[in-house]
């Protein structure tokens, strides 16, 4: 076997993939092996940023269709580059539920009510961890997307009240 090829395992190992999840993936067309060694099969190194690659897509709720099209896309794939799109808006949304939600918690460990789901600032931020009413999301040109949160207006906030903090989230 060439030296530069890695085996099933070593790829599982490195990924952290069972080596049914490597199988599965090269089913479905998204990775291919290059050579066996006996009975096993061997990847190019390149697997590994392909394979890491699939695996930020799939925690971020592609589908393996959407990967499959995505992998496969071209500059001139308008319908691929609209469903990324949506997808990229999606991820947006996502991401400033789980800010709302993440300032939610920060807010409940400097809280003084007892018991913590008594005060009304939390249960509000709980409330609003599906909503949009407290975060947007705004996408610049640049790739570089602003979260803006307006924090609750209880007496411990983690910022001041009535602040707005802006973070940049790169896209």
């Amino acid at each position: 076997m060439d030296e530069t090829l890695l085996d099933i395992g070593e790829v599982a190992e490195r990924t952290g993939l069972a080596p049914s999840a490597l199988r599965f993936y090269e089913r479905k067309g998204l990775i291919s092996s290059t050579a066996r060694n006996g009975l096993r099969r061997a990847y190019r190194p390149e697997v590994l940023e392909r394979l890491g690659l699939i695996l930020c897509a799939r925690s971020a709720g592609f589908g393996i269709a959407e990967i499959d099209s995505f992998l496969r896309s071209r500059p001139g794939d308008q319908e691929i580059r609209e469903q990324m799109a949506v997808k990229a808006r999606e991820l947006n949304q996502r991401i400033a539920q789980l800010i709302r939600l993440r300032n939610a918690l920060n807010h409940a460990v400097t809280c003084d009510h007892e018991p913590l789901t008594d005060c009304p600032d939390f249960k509000r931020a709980v409330r609003n961890a599906r909503s949009e009413s407290n975060a947007t999301i705004s996408t610049s040109t640049t790739g570089t997307s602003t979260l803006l949160f307006r924090p609750p207006s209880c007496p411990n906030p983690p910022t001041s009240a009535g602040t707005t903090r802006h973070i940049s989230i790169p896209t």
